[in-house]
């Protein structure tokens, strides 16, 4: 009896914790469609560059550059060969295990030297495939011209090519790789947010609704006036003098804030593949649909006659053909009724039993005739 009050106790124990922790983390979920500001909206002047540059690839086992088709691979080669200290001046060179790369590369905020990046190399001649190969000490430059980066490595190569003399077979793109962490950085890019007396806001979707909620937010968590609506698409923020001896503080708690957001009614087709995606903010006007085509299939199903066994003659081809017409004779009229919501738009264009490609025709029908109040952006 002991033993079995014993556990008991562990087991109420247990569930009081487990009570508690639900309880606890229902003050700090965030109402529902609540989303991060961190999520919603990104800090001027914090922002990755992008970097390029040129080298070779070497390696290669035969699907290099053809010298003669490609020019500049020749020059680069013999130009690196030179500084190496191999004057290949007027010799004619027939290396098929070297490629002329585009190197690219992302420099992301606040990266110091030293950090590793991530790079991407892509082929510029006519090589056949990068896989087995090496890329060369390449400087990374960015728009203005400064080498901030410096990229070396093998180079992983997810596609591939293979063939014969009739025929061949190519998956992905065997001419284009990653090397990841092939890039080191020689140089920052000076940015500070610690004497900064105030930051901007930059909504990634800009919005009126969402933008003046998020400076509501921050005054409110603030208890001051902190933040300002200043458009659609940016929130000005002033350093209280709580945060007077760090912005980075400032910026980790208003970040975590929930907002709930807002958005445009609006409906996106996709025409090419049928896709339709219809924001929750739709409406429709009270209006009747119908929707019917007349459809003609035709069906060639040819047959065989064959002779009289003792008869002679030969076997014919006898042509049978088939039509079937629809002429929609089953679909009826669908009343909508003013102020539907998405799900009664959906289904009362369902109840057509019509197709993704005619429901976009008949959402675009809705935009003309007034009754649909959205938005339609075709892609």
């Amino acid at each position: 009896m002991r033993q079995k009050s014993h556990k008991q106790t562990r087991y109420q124990k247990l569930l009081t914790v487990i009570l508690m922790g639900v309880i606890g983390m229902g003050h700090i979920l965030p109402a529902q469609a609540a989303s991060r500001i961190k999520d919603l909206v990104s800090i001027e002047g914090v922002r990755s560059n992008q970097l390029v540059g040129y080298g070779l690839v070497v390696g290669l086992n035969g699907t290099g550059d053809s010298l003669r088709n490609a020019p500049f691979t020749e020059q680069s080669l013999t130009a690196m060969l030179e500084r190496l200290g191999v004057n290949t001046r007027g010799a004619n060179m027939k290396a098929e295990n070297v490629a002329a790369v585009m190197v690219t590369a992302s420099l992301p905020p606040f990266a110091r030297t030293g950090n590793r990046l991530d790079i991407s190399v892509s082929s510029i001649g006519d090589a056949d495939n990068l896989r087995g190969g090496t890329l060369i000490v390449t400087p990374l430059k960015g728009a203005d011209g400064e080498v901030y980066a410096v990229a070396q490595g093998s180079i992983q190569v997810s596609g591939f090519s293979a063939g014969g003399d009739a025929s061949s077979v190519t998956q992905g793109v065997p001419t284009a790789g990653r090397i990841p962490n092939g890039g080191i950085v020689e140089k920052e890019i000076n940015y500070s947010m610690l004497t900064k007396k105030e930051i901007f806001f930059s909504l990634r979707t800009p919005d009126f609704t969402t933008s003046r909620r998020i400076a509501m937010a921050i005054n409110k968590e603030m208890g001051i006036k902190t933040a300002m609506a200043i458009d659609p698409a940016t929130i000005l923020v002033i350093k209280p003098e709580t945060y007077a001896d760090n912005m980075v503080n400032l910026v980790t708690d208003l970040e975590l804030l929930y907002v709930k957001t807002d958005q445009r009614a609006k409906v996106v087709v996709d025409e090419r593949s049928g896709i339709i995606v219809i924001g929750s903010e739709v409406r429709v006007s009270e209006v009747a649909i119908a929707q019917g085509n007349l459809t003609i299939r035709v069906t060639e199903t040819p047959q065989v006659s064959q002779p009289n066994p003792f008869g002679g003659g030969e076997a014919v081809e006898v042509p049978r053909t088939e039509l079937d017409i629809d002429e929609g004779e089953g679909k009826k009229f669908a009343l909508l009724k003013p102020g539907v919501n998405l799900q009664e738009l959906v289904d009362g264009l369902n109840a057509l039993g019509i197709g993704p490609r005619d429901m976009i025709a008949i959402l675009q029908a809705l935009k003309v005739s007034g009754a649909l109040h959205a938005e339609i952006e075709v892609m």
